[in-house]
Order: C-alpha cells, then sequence, then structure tokens
C-alpha cells in the first residue's frame, strides 16, 4: 500500500481526504504532516494558490520520498480584484486572526451593495511525486458576501459566504454539508482520478 501525506497538521483536513479517497475506492495509506514531525513547515511565498500548493507538496515529497498532497485556499472578492486571494489568512496583518480579517474585510465592503458583493473561495490541491511528477487541480465555490456573520460552524470567512442557491452561510452548514459542496472538496475530488493515474 503506497502512503500518501497530505500536507497539514488539521486532522479534520485528513478525515476528510481519507473519506474522498475511500469513497473512491482508493484506499492508500493516508497521513499527515505530524507524522513527520522533523519536516519544518514550509513558507507560502507564491504569488498563487497553485504556486504555494505546490511548494509544500514538493517539500514533503522531497523531505519523506513518498507521494505528497498539499492545497491552498482563500476568499477572492470580486469588487476587489480577487483579493484577499492569498493573502486571506492574513489579511488584517496577523495570520489566522479570523475575527481581525473578518472584520477588516466587512469594514471594506460596508457601502457595497448586495449585486456587488460577490465572491468565491478557490483551493489548490497538489500532488508531487518524488521523481518530480507534479499536477494541479482546483476546486471553487461561488456566493454572495453577507453584510454581518451568521452561523457558528466552520472558520475563517465561512459566517459571511453565502453559496450560490443557498439561504444559509457556509457557517450555518454543518460539516458534512458544507464538505459536500466545498471548494476543498471540490479540489480533492478532482484530485482523485490524477491520484488512481500516478499513484500505484
Amino acid at each position: 500500500m503506497t502512503r500518501l501525506i497530505l500536507a497539514t497538521r488539521n486532522t479534520n483536513k485528513v478525515a476528510e481526504l481519507h473519506a474522498i479517497l475511500a469513497d473512491a475506492g482508493l484506499h492508500h495509506e493516508l497521513v499527515g504532516a505530524d507524522a513527520y514531525p522533523h519536516v519544518p513547515d514550509v513558507r507560502e511565498t507564491g504569488t498563487t494558490f497553485a504556486e504555494n500548493a505546490l511548494l509544500k507538496a514538493r517539500a514533503l515529497a522531497a523531505a519523506t520520498g513518498h507521494p505528497a498532497i498539499a492545497d491552498d485556499s482563500g476568499l477572492c472578492v470580486d469588487i476587489l480584484g480577487g483579493s484577499p486571494g492569498i493573502f486571506s489568512a492574513r489579511w488584517a496583518g496577523t495570520h489566522g486572526n479570523d475575527r481581525d480579517n473578518l472584520e477588516l474585510l466587512l469594514a471594506q465592503l460596508s457601502d457595497i451593495e448586495d449585486a456587488h458583493r460577490g465572491a468565491h473561495f478557490t483551493c489548490a490541491a497538489a500532488l508531487v511525486l518524488p521523481d518530480g511528477t507534479e499536477r494541479v487541480v482546483e476546486g471553487q465555490l461561488r456566493g454572495t458576501l453577507r453584510h454581518a456573520p451568521t452561523g457558528g460552524y466552520g472558520f475563517g470567512y465561512d459566517p459571511i459566504l453565502q453559496p450560490d442557491g443557498e439561504t444559509r452561510t457556509c457557517a450555518e452548514m454543518t460539516p458534512d454539508e458544507k464538505n459536500a459542496i466545498s471548494h476543498r472538496g471540490k479540489a480533492f475530488r478532482a484530485l482523485v482520478p490524477v491520484i488512481r493515474e500516478l499513484v500505484h
């Protein structure tokens, strides 16, 4: 059984990909980056989601000798020209401060009417093999930004993105409901045929 490494220390993300692979009949051994504590986290210096995902997957594949998967994602707001984009996690200046990021974005959009509040989550997922073979796929979840956060699930910008065709925000959906339509779920599912083709 081939070992696959997912470049994350988030056990929920590992479980999500594991379920997607199992549903597709792929039974590779999947572990997170925690299995390799000696491998340092990679600085995300790319200018696109795809570049950042590749940086992380390349580093893990090189350090471990196993196929590695990494993803990078964020919120792209139409009227802001696609920002915060790759800066989503540090939009307010401090990496991972969800509340400050959310409040800053809402303040920047405070006078923008509903018709112009279109946005989408994007996720790029990369697979890198030890021999240097690389593939990148992407998934998107389009929607509209609410004027105030709603819902207790999720994280990041989930409380303000209302997916197209939904009356709830991502943060009002259960994790299973969100995973079924999420940008990361779509990207991970798009990786399935790539893994089937390349990882034996």
